[in-house]
């Protein structure tokens, strides 16, 4: 049988509620995990918008940044390559900034649904 990351899975509907100092532990790998996705997620824009769009390093951070947390892009790209890219990163960007809200809500949501499972079964 395999042995589950206590950290990483959530305990059954039928399981007593996780212990707080648990609880936080686990919170704070799930923003890990979520604090990975953004660095991965920055990293691919300052490389396209750098190589691609021929923008600074500051300038593509500036700009992969910007794109990621929906605000718009700032500086033009000026070759149909580069007009591509940023397409790709801003349809990537939409679904990563998401998925990385859910990821860090996760274990807060669950809490939240096991205590009002809890809550139903002793009424």
């Amino acid at each position: 049988m395999k042995q589950r990351n206590k950290f990483l899975s959530f305990e059954q509907k039928r399981k007593a509620l996780q212990p707080y100092p648990e609880f936080l532990a686990r919170l704070s790998l799930y923003f890990i995990i979520a604090m990975l996705l953004v660095i991965f997620s920055v990293l691919i824009g300052c490389t396209g918008y750098h190589f691609i769009g021929n923008l600074s390093w500051i300038d593509a951070f500036y700009n992969a940044c910007m794109i990621l947390t929906g605000m718009g892009p700032v500086a033009e790209m000026q070759t149909g390559a580069a007009k591509i890219f940023s397409s790709f990163y801003a349809l990537y960007s939409g679904i990563a900034f998401l998925s990385t809200i859910v990821i860090f809500l996760a274990p807060i949501i669950h809490r939240f649904m096991h205590i009002f499972h809890i809550a139903d079964e002793e009424n």
